[in-house]
């Protein structure tokens, strides 16, 4: 168990991430970093460590709550994901996906939707996939004042139509597609886009035509204005199906089992808790309740191998509390 202090409220050295902070850096031309976190650890890792943007992202349907895909994911279970993100994120940018089916049956269904992540989960912005078809209900919510990141080229929610996790925009009526959505969305005033799966040389050229809105690649080439990893693919403790673009920057999944196993192992040969992380009892104490146990015992209510088992460390490595 933990001592109850809450490392969520200590300051941070670092500037407020802001909408026109991102704009800066895309001018500067000084790549945006962003990793999804899915609880308060994640959260705290992406706020300590320098990351632009800390995105919830409905991949954690798959990595955190076992479903097969995305689609499964709820609102309910999204925002309970959120909630424990923002109490551990304060400067980065916090945006959360909306889940499958809560921002297309029409404007007014996604703004209610999202200003519940907003209001109630502590999101700052929110994200979509799709084209054309979303730019309106893009464009309500800004007028709204709930920021918008798109996200076009594959699109998870939309796997079986299709027809699987497959990179988009390969020939030139697809890649003029997805420029067109790009073009969309900036003018409908999403302020960012994730480009999935995509070619390179297309998602620099899509970066290039954008006036204003940073592109954020995943599978998208090394052109954008930054990139997107899922912190599972990043630290290596997803073990299902990974991308081609995926990069493990670490290996906590191999530390985490070979910590597993020193435990059990240490567990089975009683050399955890040592007397050091144990705690003791006044040697005074300890004979006080010697005594008054031993009236329990008498009374028929005690185990006599037991109490007496007790004697050995009772009184810790010093005999003391």
């Amino acid at each position: 168990m933990h001592d109850g202090t809450n490392p969520g409220h200590t300051a941070s050295t670092r500037k407020k991430v802001t909408i026109q902070h991102l704009h800066a850096l895309r001018t500067a031309r000084t790549p945006i970093t962003v990793l999804t976190a899915y609880d308060f650890p994640t959260a705290r890792a992406c706020e300590a460590h320098g990351v632009d943007i800390t995105l919830v992202g409905d991949s954690l349907a798959q990595v955190c709550l076992g479903y097969e895909d995305t689609t499964r994911l709820t609102l309910d279970e999204m925002l309970h994901h959120v909630r424990a993100v923002a109490r551990g994120s304060r400067t980065p940018l916090l945006v959360a996906d909306m889940p499958f089916g809560t921002y297309l049956a029409s404007p007014e269904d996604a703004i209610r939707n999202a200003v519940r992540l907003v209001r109630d989960g502590g999101a700052e912005a929110v994200k979509l996939e799709g084209g054309p078809e979303i730019v309106d209900t893009v464009r309500r919510l800004t007028r709204a004042g709930i920021p918008v990141m798109g996200h076009i080229g594959l699109l998870p929610q939309r796997h079986v139509m299709l027809s699987g996790f497959r990179a988009q925009g390969r020939t030139a009526a697809a890649a003029l597609d997805v420029l067109h959505a790009a073009l969309a969305l900036e003018d409908a005033g999403a302020f960012a886009m994730v480009l999935e799966a995509v070619p390179h040389a297309l998602a620099a050229y899509v970066s290039r035509r954008l006036a204003r809105a940073a592109t954020i690649g995943i599978g998208a080439g090394p052109a954008t204005d930054g990139q997107v990893l899922v912190w599972n693919d990043m630290v290596g403790t997803w073990h299902g199906h990974q991308a081609r673009f995926v990069r493990r920057f670490a290996d906590v999944g191999a530390e985490a089992a070979r910590g597993v196993r020193a435990y059990i192992a240490a567990v089975r040969e009683r050399s955890f808790p040592a007397l050091e992380e144990s705690y003791g009892m006044p040697n005074a104490e300890w004979e006080r309740f010697e005594q008054m146990a031993g009236a329990v015992r008498a009374e028929g209510h005690g185990d006599d191998g037991a109490v007496a088992g007790a004697k050995v460390s009772a009184t810790g490595p010093s005999g003391r509390a």
